[in-house]
C-alpha cells in the first residue's frame, strides 16, 4: 500500500481506485497466473481468460478512455492513471489487453466523432458491451517496421520507410492489402482494429493513414497466437488483409497533416498508458519483496531487519514513487493539450518499464532461490516486466528518437 501524495483526489478517484484494486487482486492476478502456465493458442478461448475479460467489462474497465458522452466511464487523466496503475499491479498482460481494446472506439471519438454512422458502429456498442463480445486492437507494427514507425516520423529517415500494409481507392471504398505483425495485442481475439496503413509510398511514413476496420470482414485472417516469454495472458498475433474492402469514411485519416497529429496523439496515449501500467508492476514487485522480507528468517530474525535488505527495499520504493510522479504528470499534461508531448510520454514509458524490470530483478535477488520458482508471483512479474522493455518500442530506440528530437531543437 502506498501513501497518496495528491491531496486533490476526488471521491471519483478514490472509488475507481477501490474498484480496480479489487478486480486486480481478486480477478486479474489469479487469472494471469493460471494463463501463464498454458500454451499460447489455448489462452484466447480459455474460460479463465474470457471470465477475466467479462468481469472487467462488467465494471467498465474496457471504457476508461471513452468519454461519458459516448457511454464510457469519462475519467479524467488522474482517474485513468489510477485505473491503469491498479490494473498493472494485478496483471500487465490484462492491463494492456483492456487498454488496446479501446483503441478503435477511442480513435473514432478522437478523429471522427462527427460521423454518426462510425460512432454507432465502433463506439456506442463497444462502450455498452458488458460481456466482452466486442474487442479492439491497434494494428501498427509490421514484420519489417516497428520502432522505425513509432519514432522519427518528423525526421529525415522517415522518408526512406513506408508501410507494408497498403490501402488504395476503389470508387467510394478503400481496399486493404498486407499484414500486421505477431505483436498486435488482442490480435487473435479482436473484432475491430484501429489500423495504420500506407497511402503514398513517395512520402514515406508521412504518407500513412488511419482506418477503422471491422475484422469480421471478408478477407481478414489471423496467425496463431504468439508464444512468448512473458505477458502470456495477453493474446498477440498476426492479422492478414487480403483485398479487404472498407467504406470510404472508415479511412478517418487520409492526409499528411492530420496523420502527423494522429500518430503523435496515438503514441503519446500508448506510451503514457505504458508508464502508468508499469508503475503498477514496479509497485507489485516492491510489495512482494516487502511481504517476503517479513516472512523469511535468516540469522534468527526476519530479513527485513538486515540493513542490506532495508537498503534494497528503500531503492525499490523510490523507483515506484518516481515512476508514479513522472507518469501521472505526463498523462495529466497530454490529456489537457491538443498537442501532446510525445518525448515526455516516451520518456515516462522508458523510465517506468525499466523501474518495473529493476524492481522485479531486485525482488528475485531478495527472494533468492524461491524467486526462481514458477509458483511465485515475482517470477511471472519479472518476465512480464522484461517484455515491456521492447513492447511499444524498444527502449533504446525510443530514447534515441527523443534524443534526435532534442538535438534537432538545439
Amino acid at each position: 500500500m502506498y501513501l497518496e501524495l495528491d491531496t486533490a483526489l476526488t471521491d471519483t478517484h478514490e472509488n475507481i481506485r477501490s474498484l480496480v484494486r479489487a478486480y486486480a487482486k481478486d480477478v486479474a492476478r489469479p487469472a494471469a497466473r493460471k494463463l501463464d502456465r498454458i500454451p499460447a493458442d489455448e489462452v484466447p478461448p480459455h474460460p479463465v481468460f474470457r471470465d477475466a475479460l467479462r468481469r472487467g467489462y462488467e465494471i467498465g474497465l474496457h471504457s476508461i478512455l471513452i468519454p461519458e458522452t459516448f457511454g464510457g466511464l469519462g475519467l479524467d487523466a488522474t482517474g485513468i492513471h489510477i485505473a491503469l496503475e491498479e490494473l498493472g499491479f494485478g496483471s500487465s498482460a490484462l492491463a494492456v489487453s483492456f487498454g488496446v481494446a479501446q483503441f478503435p472506439a477511442f480513435g473514432c471519438t478522437l478523429l471522427a466523432s462527427e460521423n454518426q454512422k462510425l460512432t454507432d458502429h465502433f463506439v456506442l456498442p463497444f462502450a455498452a458491451d458488458r460481456t466482452a463480445e466486442l474487442i479492439g486492437c491497434w494494428g501498427i507494427t509490421e514484420p519489417d517496421h516497428g520502432t522505425d514507425w513509432i519514432m522519427g516520423n518528423d525526421l529525415p529517415p522517415a522518408q526512406k520507410v513506408s508501410a507494408g500494409l497498403t490501402a488504395r481507392r476503389d470508387g467510394d471504398d478503400w481496399i486493404l492489402d498486407g499484414q500486421k505483425s505477431a505483436w498486435v495485442s488482442n490480435g487473435p481475439i479482436a473484432t475491430h482494429c484501429y489500423l495504420f496503413v500506407g497511402l503514398d509510398k513517395s512520402l514515406g511514413m508521412r504518407g500513412s493513414g488511419v482506418a477503422l476496420v471491422d475484422l469480421r470482414s471478408p478477407g481478414v485472417s489471423r496467425g496463431k497466437p504468439w508464444d512468448k516469454h512473458g505477458q502470456r495472458a495477453l493474446p498477440q498475433g498476426e492479422i492478414f488483409f487480403d483485398q479487404v474492402r472498407i467504406p470510404g469514411p472508415n479511412m478517418v485519416v487520409s492526409d499528411p497533416e492530420t496523420y502527423a497529429f494522429a500518430i503523435d496523439a496515438t503514441l503519446a496515449l500508448a506510451n503514457s498508458a505504458m508508464g502508468a501500467i508499469f508503475t503498477g508492476v514496479a509497485r507489485a514487485a516492491y510489495e512482494e519483496a516487502v511481504r517476503y522480507a517479513g516472512e523469511r528468517i535468516q540469522g534468527g530474525v526476519p530479513i527485513r531487519q538486515h540493513q542490506a535488505i532495508q537498503l534494497r527495499l528503500s531503492q525499490m520504493w523510490q523507483r515506484v514513487e518516481v515512476a508514479r510522479a513522472i507518469s501521472r504528470r505526463v498523462m495529466a499534461y497530454n490529456y489537457s493539450t491538443i498537442t501532446p508531448s510525445l518525448s515526455h510520454a516516451v520518456s515516462a514509458k522508458v523510465y517506468c518499464t525499466e523501474a518495473a524490470y529493476q524492481n522485479a530483478h531486485e525482488a528475485i535477488q531478495l527472494f533468492g532461490g524461491m524467486g526462481l520458482g514458477r509458483e511465485s508471483d515475482i517470477e511471472m512479474l519479472f518476465r512480464d516486466a522484461r517484455c515491456a522493455l521492447v513492447e511499444d518500442g524498444v527502449n533504446d530506440s525510443l530514447s534515441l528518437g527523443v534524443g534526435a528530437r532534442l538535438a534537432a531543437v538545439g
